[in-house]
């Protein structure tokens, strides 16, 4: 049979194709479960329906401004409800996102709002010291600068300075919540703009499109138990990587988010406590946290909790520990790059008859690819020929699929670098075992090659976290005249704890070959990235 005869006059029209984006689960589920809670914060609460009326005067209000397609919109803020509708309004506008991380400093948050051509700034208030000094550097001045002033702010001050030419409640107050919402033409049309850390060089901003936001959203849904009606708990960073797209996947199934401005023990388990948690996503830190809190942070729970851990690879002790307090945790990967994780430890049935430890170590590898993601391997990086499945041939990790980004805003050049062989190189360095999942042993930047010994960072830290006086580790490779590089750790201890550079040394002796021990141990509060990520370049800077 002709194969074009499956074309003729079976065109796309509006009865049979509609550009996909997450838009859309916000007006089914304002729809379908109107009055059911989306957000929770504090004394303030909003309905499904009421986030729909809010981020569409949101959407109205940035149009009567003359923002539309392809404009960017700036915000500075914490997770609060004005940075969870901002996910669905500025879209609405036909405008992209551009979250910026709150803890960065103003030279930075200058080159992201110059870089990224923003028109508009939504700013919360307590980061108005780092802001004005940004603006102060900036040639833009038709900058359009709104203040959202958090009045349930923990760390407000009656002098958090506004930069703006009116506050966000009353900016969006001039909206109107019959605008009808600009959706994309284009699923592969921009809907938000991500900038990298940044710690090597300037930050790349990684442009999203619809279409993968609209899969993350739905492949989120299917791979994590939500079910309907989920409450989850934002303790990730809207800034980050936008929330690893968890808002958009909880208006799929009529979710509702339980905000944390400021993420510490106390709030999370008063969370949990008051509101019946039942999902939430985290970097391990930030699980180290709920196992070292004290007796008077911790609340009881009798319900299933199901965390998602990501940002860095978490310690099988870590791992371990909080499932002995009840989580049920499961371990996934994914850079902003990818919208957020793609890759997941996924429970197999015959997992349930291996021993807590053992379990623990198998639930820290990487995992499987996603539902929505089509293309994952560890291969080498130049020949992209993928590596043996014995779990000891190191390669990079590789991925493609409609959850990869469209590319870096304006860096050609980066973009290719990352796309090189059809395929997105990570900068991961992983083995894949037999079973077919993925374990990271480092990233490129951060392997440690001692005597032409190829040595994990991750490996040792994996081990660190063993020792009962640790609460974080980062190793980094320290120039030796005779070795090249060998391992120097640098440790946070728990609070009461205490141990020496002999101990730990002789503690990683038990567990690792000779040459992959420490040489040098130093310890101290360990710097840190807004997700719990250890900052490696500055443990680097200190050796």
């Amino acid at each position: 049979m002709d194969k074009s005869a499956f074309d003729t006059d079976l065109d796309r029209q509006s009865a049979n194709f509609e550009s996909l984006t997450p838009l859309t689960f916000l007006a089914r589920c304002a729809d379908v479960y109107p009055n059911q809670p989306a957000v929770i914060y504090g004394a303030r609460q909003y309905s499904w329906k009421e986030v729909r009326v809010r981020a569409t005067n949101l959407a109205s209000a940035l149009a009567a401004r003359g923002i539309g397609k392809n404009d960017t919109v700036s915000i500075i803020a914490p997770n609060i409800p004005e940075m969870f509708e901002a996910h669905f309004g500025i879209a609405a506008a036909g405008a992209v996102l551009n979250p910026i991380n709150t803890r960065l400093d103003p030279a930075t948050i200058a080159y992201i709002l110059d870089h990224s051509q923003a028109r508009v700034l939504i700013t919360d208030t307590q980061f108005a010291p780092a802001v004005k000094q940004a603006l102060a550097t900036l040639a833009n001045n038709e900058l359009i600068i709104i203040d959202i002033d958090d009045r349930q702010n923990e760390q407000a001050s009656t002098d958090d300075e506004r930069l703006g030419e009116t506050d966000y409640e009353t900016f969006i107050a001039t909206g109107s919540s019959t605008f009808p919402w600009v959706l994309p033409d284009d699923e592969w049309d921009a809907i938000s703009l991500n900038y990298t850390s940044g710690s090597t060089g300037k930050p790349k901003g990684v442009v999203c499109h619809h279409r993968g936001a609209y899969l993350m959203a739905v492949g989120i849904a299917a791979a994590w138990p939500f079910g309907l009606h989920p409450m989850h708990m934002y303790t990730v960073p809207l800034y980050h990587c936008n929330g690893w797209c968890h808002g958009w996947s909880l208006a799929v199934c009529g979710g509702t988010s339980v905000l944390i401005r400021n993420v510490n023990a106390t709030n999370m388990y008063r969370a949990i406590s008051d509101h019946r948690v039942t999902h939430f996503g985290c970097a391990p830190i930030v699980l180290s946290m709920l196992i070292n809190a004290s007796d008077e942070e911790k609340k009881p729970f009798d319900w299933p909790i199901h965390a998602y851990t990501a940002g860095a690879p978490p310690p099988s002790a870590i791992l371990a520990g909080i499932e002995a307090l009840g989580f049920s945790v499961t371990h996934v990967y994914g850079l902003t790059e990818t919208y957020g994780h793609v890759v997941e430890c996924a429970s197999q049935p015959g997992w349930s008859d291996i021993d807590g430890d053992a379990l623990a170590e198998i639930k820290a590898r990487q995992g499987v690819r996603y539902a929505v993601t089509e293309g994952l391997m560890v291969a080498d990086s130049e020949t992209l020929q993928p590596v043996p499945d014995d779990g000891k041939t190191i390669g990079e990790i590789m991925i493609r699929g409609n959850t990869v980004m469209k590319g870096y805003f304006r860096n050609k050049q980066a973009t290719d670098d990352a796309f090189s062989g059809g395929w997105f190189h990570t900068g991961d360095l992983a083995v894949t075992h037999l079973d077919g999942y993925v374990q990271i042993m480092d990233r490129l930047k951060d392997i440690i090659i001692s005597g032409g010994e190829n040595i994990s960072s991750v490996e040792i830290e994996n081990i660190l976290f063993k020792h009962d006086a640790v609460m974080a580790a980062g190793v980094v490779a320290k120039p030796d005249a005779k070795w090249g590089e060998v391992p120097c750790a640098f440790i946070e201890l728990k609070p009461g704890k205490t141990a020496t550079e002999a101990e730990i040394i002789d503690h990683c002796r038990k567990h690792l070959a000779g040459f992959k021990c420490p040489k040098q141990v130093h310890f101290g509060e360990l710097p840190k990235t807004s997700t719990g990520k250890i900052q490696k370049f500055e443990l680097r800077k200190q050796v």
